[in-house]
């Protein structure tokens, strides 16, 4: 799997050497010394049109990553932690990267993807500033299983909707799952009913609605704080 990027590539160097095949340069100096040193027998220099090849025309800054594909976490893994998000029909990857690099800062210990079959790990790498790597993810298909066997093992779940709850009155159990709804949709029709709680965040001005990404930091930074 290819990632490119000089933060992302620089924080898979940093913390995640075992997953690491080949460390492309297209820049002279992109590399601080230590890691030039420690890499040095998986460097290959390369011109910047193959650079520019390799991420498909997307703004390498000089250094791409072969890392080994990124493996999912199984569900009963996911489980073992206290507080998780499913994304409900997700696709776009500047979103989810986004809601995975929140997730990873402000506490959460796994992700569900639900609603889509496969998505670009690569693009989430990338727009997550690498947060993926350190974030319990896994995408399975079939929402209304995964949310019944949440349910089962004691997670309320919390649905982000407008016409929810003002997040800052709502009171939270130990055991919680933030569930988030598709960039145009919502939660889903199958979704929804399957909720505890719907939740809102209180807009000061009359406005339609904040971007998914930025809407699901706002409540997990509340949820999370939420004893």
């Amino acid at each position: 799997m290819i990632i490119y990027g000089k933060q992302v590539c620089l924080h898979v160097l940093e913390h995640h050497s075992r997953s690491v095949k080949t460390v492309y340069i297209a820049k002279k100096g992109i590399l601080p010394s230590g890691l030039y040193n420690a890499y040095k027998d998986k460097i290959k220099f390369l011109e910047n049109k193959w650079a520019q090849s390799m991420s498909k025309g997307g703004n390498h800054q000089g250094l791409l990553v072969d890392v080994e594909d990124f493996r999912q976490s199984d569900i009963d893994s996911i489980k073992k932690g206290s507080f998780l998000v499913v994304l409900d029909g997700l696709t776009d990857v500047g979103n989810i990267g986004a809601i995975v690099r929140s997730s990873y800062a402000l506490g959460a210990d796994g992700i569900i993807a639900i609603g889509v079959n496969q998505l670009s790990f690569s693009g989430i790498a990338r727009t997550s500033a690498g947060a993926l790597f350190d974030m319990p993810f896994a995408i399975i298909p079939n929402g209304l299983d995964v949310l019944n066997k949440l349910k089962q093992s004691g997670f309320k779940l919390y649905g982000a909707a407008m016409e929810g709850e003002p997040i800052d009155k709502a009171e939270f159990a130990s055991k919680k799952v933030l569930v988030v709804g598709s960039e145009g949709e919502g939660l889903s029709k199958r979704v929804l009913p399957k909720m505890d709680t719907l939740v809102s965040i209180p807009m000061k001005h009359d406005f339609d609605s904040l971007n998914v990404s930025v809407a699901t930091a706002i409540l997990l930074y509340r949820m999370s704080y939420e004893n």
